[in-house]
């Protein structure tokens, strides 16, 4: 049922030029996902290079980067996870999308959201953010993250929580405490106590030292 109301929704933001990312686009970039049983709706910023080229968010050296954070946390983006953007067009030059553009896309966002009827919503990085709270000057994501606060989607109160996005963590390697990447651990990991408590996938085995300790990898990315 949520697989045939989304094919609905996409076949309109395929149709869609209400902005104009519309005329540059190679892919609209829908989502990525199992929309049956995620229990978590992860928002970016915009797609980029890749994700107009694929059709799929999150999937170029930040992607890469965000899924191994989900599984080191025992969270399944393929099952879990229902990963979108604010915007579904990538902007030129993977500039941020403005404020007009967003609104155009809002519906989208806003169906995609109704339908899944998340758990939690996970606003990963600012503009993701500011797409939902308005910040005063004083706030910043790094005093924002990894804090439960109320988000409302269509007249539809919903629990959700920041964290960077990982474009971010690609220019902060350290994994000390309190460093960026460790941030983010701890902000996944209490996202799966809170959310998915009760959600267990035996083949997620994967450690921080697998997926970190090689720092001269890490580097490699940049």
């Amino acid at each position: 049922m949520k697989r045939d109301c989304l094919e609905i929704v996409r076949e309109k933001c395929e149709n869609c030029h209400a902005c104009a990312l519309g005329a540059t686009r190679n892919n609209i970039v829908f989502s990525d996902g199992n929309p049956s049983t995620a229990k978590i709706v992860l928002i970016g910023e915009a797609p980029g290079e890749t994700e107009d080229m694929t059709g799929t968010p999150f999937v170029g050296r930040a992607g890469k980067l965000l899924s191994d954070f989900l599984a080191e946390a025992g969270i399944s983006r393929e099952e879990d996870v229902y990963i979108i953007n604010t915007v579904k067009c990538r902007p030129p030059e993977n500039r941020v999308p403005t404020d007009a553009e967003k609104a155009s896309c809002r519906k989208f966002l806003e169906a995609q959201i109704d339908i899944i009827n998340p758990r939690a919503i996970v606003l990963c990085g600012a503009t993701a953010l500011k797409s939902f709270i308005e910040l005063d000057k004083k706030q910043t994501i790094s005093k924002v993250r990894g804090q439960w606060m109320t988000v409302t989607v269509d007249g539809k109160d919903y629990r959700a929580m920041t964290i960077f996005h990982p474009s971010y963590l690609l220019r902060n390697h350290s994994m000390e405490d309190g460093s960026p990447r460790r941030l983010m651990q701890e902000d996944l990991r209490n996202i799966k106590n809170e959310v998915l408590s009760d959600v267990n996938h035996d083949s997620i085995d994967i450690s921080a030292d697998n997926i970190f300790a090689n720092s001269s990898e890490q580097l490699s990315l940049v």
